[in-house]
């Protein structure tokens, strides 16, 4: 069993930046990719960012050039930095771990969430 849990989260101003933590535990599996996601009120669950155990990384089009995702293997720890944030990057951010998650398949394991909220 995988657990993960969030930390970062936070308000701030438009073009303002967060850094999210996502730290793991546990009977942790090798070759697992690592995936930021974050849910809007009244919105699906969307992808932010991938990175894979190898360090292989894609985004989703609307954080491209603003958000940089990262892994730190000895520290079991992932992070997003967020920069220039928008307010409509406001959302629960959900850190998620499993296999194929570049294939879009739904991480195995997820954390309880760390609320981003962005104000104009």
């Amino acid at each position: 069993q995988v657990q993960l849990v969030e930390s970062g989260g936070g308000l701030v101003q438009a073009g303002g930046f967060l850094r999210l933590s996502c730290a793991a535990s546990g009977s942790i599996p090798s070759m697992i990719s690592i995936g930021w996601y974050r849910q809007a009120p009244g919105k699906q669950r969307e992808l932010v960012a991938i990175i894979s155990s190898d360090g292989i990384t894609k985004y989703a089009e609307s954080v491209k050039g603003r958000f940089t995702i990262s892994r730190d293997s000895a520290k079991y720890t992932t992070y997003l930095q967020m920069n220039s944030l928008k307010p409509e990057d406001t959302a629960v951010y959900f850190c998620g771990a499993g296999w194929g998650l570049f294939r879009g398949a739904i991480p195995a394991y997820w954390g309880q969430g760390t609320q981003v909220t962005v104000s104009p």
